[in-house]
């Protein structure tokens, strides 16, 4: 039998070809709920300030089967026994961590369904494609929820400081937005992988590529993920579907051309007591064309803020965002209130109180680098050592990296000075 015919090339534009054995894998990758990753950006609004970030969830879960396939590969030739379940399994686990994912991945995460975290659509979705098939994904849930003690590497590929997702989002952002500060030396860091008492660990010979990974983490935070105008794309985004939930709280007539979208916007579901089967099948409807389109018709909304928040976003003319020194005080909330409702009483728009907080919001940006606290990273030091990485590197430099950073910001018109 012809070889080829066993496998399924794809060519990945950062690991090179990726190589699909034909089975249960490419059979997941056919299925329409993976296909929908491909209609969802991976950085959601972050193509508005780099161009060509228009990448997919759909590319990223490839990448990083790929790098999965490539580590396991290599702990196996480090003497690490992996059976051929357990190889599948992990595989499939990486595959599926993002299929939990909504509408322009994280923007709108906490918008569409209350008490909600993506990891648990994604759990829910996975649990509904083993059903399908027939028990298949029964060790792919296992080590996706660290149910599978035998072996918890497993998981940490998966999931920790360390795990495949970040060493993939990390470079594939990198190349996508040319922000080459954000790269990562991922072929040193696989190859210097090994499992140490269960746990993964790396090489003293890797310490270097950890600490550029780290420091990569952390410049693509403040340069791409938390840039200014990413941050104010979102609070665009962010009032446009406050604005409408209020208009239909008011019983105000929208046109919906996303059937699914408006169940969410009108039902308002909550994933306190789990994801119901109904939630789940609309929200497998979901994708960032919903977004798009219902924005696209908003825009002649009869209600004018509406309206004009959706033309704003059409159109790029966005707020503008102001990083402060210290948290906001009552008087600097009260300035940018009274300037926002002269700008718009200027403009003819409404300018209310409750019309003006639609014009200006005040918030925090998070970011962390690395945390060491029960779950850093560990460097295999001597034969029978490990240490957690900040004590086996200069700690000075690491300790500084795994500070929080946290800058209080303000969206506004631009048009006003803060």
């Amino acid at each position: 039998m012809d070889k080829s015919t066993q496998y399924k090339i794809f060519n990945d534009p950062i690991h090179g070809f990726i190589t699909i054995p034909k089975g249960i894998i490419l059979d997941l990758i056919d299925h329409p709920y993976i296909q929908r990753l491909r209609r969802i950006k991976q950085m959601g609004l972050g193509y508005l300030v780099f161009p060509a970030a228009e990448h997919s969830r759909f590319t990223h879960a490839l990448g990083a089967m790929e790098l999965a396939q490539r580590t396991l590969n290599n702990l196996r030739e480090k003497d690490t026994t992996i059976s051929p379940a357990e190889y599948e399994g992990t595989l499939i686990a990486v595959l599926l961590h993002d299929i939990g994912h909504g509408p322009l991945s994280h923007t709108l995460e906490f918008n569409l369904i209350k008490d909600f975290h993506h990891e648990m659509m994604t759990l829910a979705v996975m649990r509904k494609l083993n059903k399908e098939m027939n028990g298949a994904l029964d060790m792919a849930i296992k080590i996706f929820t660290d149910q599978y003690p035998k072996k918890p590497f497993l998981n940490q590929l998966i999931s920790s400081q360390l795990d495949i997702d970040r060493l993939d989002y990390l470079k594939r952002d990198s190349v996508f937005t040319s922000v080459y500060e954000g790269s990562v030396g991922i072929e040193r860091i696989l190859k210097t992988m090994r499992v140490y008492k269960g746990n993964i660990v790396i090489e003293k010979k890797g310490i270097y590529a950890i600490e550029n990974y780290i420091l990569a983490r952390r410049l693509m935070y403040m340069q791409v993920y938390l840039h200014k105008t990413v941050l104010s794309a979102d609070k665009l985004l962010h009032q446009i579907f406050r604005r409408v939930r209020m208009l239909i709280d008011d019983n105000e007539k929208l046109y919906h051309p996303s059937p699914a979208l408006k169940y969410f916007l009108e039902k308002r579901p909550s994933a306190k007591k789990g994801i119901s089967s109904t939630v789940l099948q609309k929200y497998l409807q979901l994708d960032d064309n919903d977004i798009y389109q219902s924005i696209k018709y908003w825009q002649h909304s009869n209600d004018p803020i509406l309206s004009d928040l959706c033309q704003r976003f059409q159109s790029r003319a966005l707020f503008r965002t102001t990083f402060l020194e210290k948290n906001p005080s009552n008087n600097l909330k009260g300035v940018v209130r009274e300037k926002t409702k002269k700008v718009l009483k200027e403009r003819n728009l409404p300018y209310s109180d409750e019309a003006t907080k639609y014009y200006f919001s005040f918030d925090k940006s998070y970011s962390e680098a690395y945390r060491y606290e029960n779950e850093g990273i560990w460097i295999l030091e001597e034969k029978d050592k490990a240490v957690e990485f900040s004590k086996a590197a200069d700690t000075q430099n690491i300790i500084a990296l795994t500070e929080p950073v946290i800058k209080p910001y303000v969206v506004h018109l631009k048009s006003i000075e803060v």
